[in-house]
């Protein structure tokens, strides 16, 4: 960039900084070298432009999205089992190609940042360096690099294996170097036939302190893979920062939880994808019948959480199968609503809570913050389905990344 600075401004009809609804009329905010600069009640294009500056128009702006759970490499579009096991077997190369796809695809729906939550290939780091040059076209990527898991327990394709404390301590250091948090693969998935997990643990609560406090000590968080109660039970009590996909919560957890300022991320989107679409993977009636109580309950334990004061976050899982990179916030942030949350609440676990759990210099549009943003055709507080039709992204600053019809 040369001396003179880029400049632009937004006048917004309708506005939400992350956490404040601003609808009393227009607001016009001034962007210089990639940061909001000024923020103005009233329309001043016509003085602005008077000074040379360039002004668009938006019936509604807010911060970008963020998916605080995904995959980059896997792409979450086919179902046909054949189809995803080859995607698999390809080599690093097309792998990366495809998590920058799943990159630009995010960006294109409005989500300016997703937190990758494991590879066994390192493409989350890579793409993750990529994104940061202006003009990349991709979100930016938060990423767990590599995660950790037990020797023959599930979780190969996004952990390495640890043992003793040694090995534990060795193991999470090394990861520090690269990754922005530690993934801790603190359980297994969910029997659907059976309604419930039916595995123990992979960490006992000595193990899993060892990988927190370890973690820690690095200047780094850990985020949980985990379900089930026993398992739910070690994440608490070894003071994880998040938990992932947390079924079969309960109340108890989700005060220690509170207390504990603990995030929870419910990641409803592939366990509504096998209810909704259950000829993808062959579920029976009987399972059919368990996948929708499991979501009744999960739905019921996320409102609960709101009415307690516990972080929420919306992330998608995005690369499972049915879960489409971008795509899929729309879908998570509809079961957040469908479970109660009132519309503030539900934008604000989608643009503002992840960037503070994540130490973000600004969690909101705030003078001096990057200008990650999105204009909308019209209010989400009005009509949750203007999320799904952006008219313009801005990342880093980047003013003009048109969506395609």
């Amino acid at each position: 960039m040369g001396s003179e600075a880029v400049r632009f401004a937004v006048v917004a009809t309708e506005w939400f900084n992350g956490e404040q609804r601003h609808d009393d009329g227009p607001t016009t905010l001034k962007v210089v070298d990639g940061r909001l600069a000024g923020i103005a009640r009233g329309d001043h294009s016509q003085l602005l432009e008077g000074q040379g500056w360039r002004v668009e128009r938006s019936a509604f702006l807010m911060p970008g999205l963020v998916d605080t759970h995904v995959h980059l490499f896997l792409d979450g579009r086919p179902t046909d089992q054949a189809v995803r096991a080859a995607h698999l077997k390809q080599g690093v190369d097309e792998l990366t190609e495809a998590g920058r796809r799943s990159a630009r695809q995010a960006l294109a729906c409005g989500v300016t940042l997703v937190r990758d939550a494991g590879d066994r290939h390192g493409i989350n780091n890579r793409v993750r360096e990529e994104a940061k040059q202006p003009g990349s076209g991709m979100a930016q990527v938060r990423s767990g690099g590599l995660g950790v898991k037990r020797a023959k327990r599930y979780g190969a394709f996004m952990a390495a294996d640890v043992g003793d404390e040694v090995s534990i301590r060795t193991s999470v250091r090394a990861l520090a170097e690269a990754n922005d948090e530690i993934k801790l693969i603190l359980t297994g998935i969910i029997d659907f036939d059976a309604g419930r997990v039916t595995d123990e643990p992979q960490f006992d609560l000595e193990a899993a302190r060892m990988v927190v406090e370890t973690a820690h000590a690095s200047g780094l968080k850990v985020f949980a893979h985990c379900s089930g109660e026993k398992g739910l039970a070690v994440a608490v009590a070894a003071g994880v920062d998040a938990i992932e996909h947390g079924f079969f919560m309960n109340r108890q957890t989700l005060a220690l939880m509170r207390d504990k300022q603990l995030a929870w991320t419910p990641t409803f989107c592939p366990v509504h994808f096998q209810w909704a679409q259950p000829q993808a993977v062959g579920w029976s009636d009987n399972t059919v019948g368990n996948l929708r109580r499991i979501l009744d309950r999960h739905a019921e334990h996320l409102l609960l959480a709101h009415e307690m004061g516990v972080t929420i976050l919306v992330g998608t899982d995005a690369g499972s199968m049915g879960v489409e990179h971008g795509f899929a916030v729309f879908e998570e942030i509809d079961r957040f609503a469908e479970a109660g949350l009132p519309i503030h609440a539900v934008l604000a676990a989608a643009t503002m809570a992840p960037r503070r759990h994540f130490g973000a210099d600004h969690a909101t549009l705030a003078v001096g913050a990057t200008f990650d943003a999105v204009a909308l055709p019209a209010s989400p507080f009005e009509d949750r389905s203007a999320l799904r039709r952006p008219l313009r992204v801005w990342s880093q600053g980047i003013a003009g990344t048109q969506v395609p019809a």
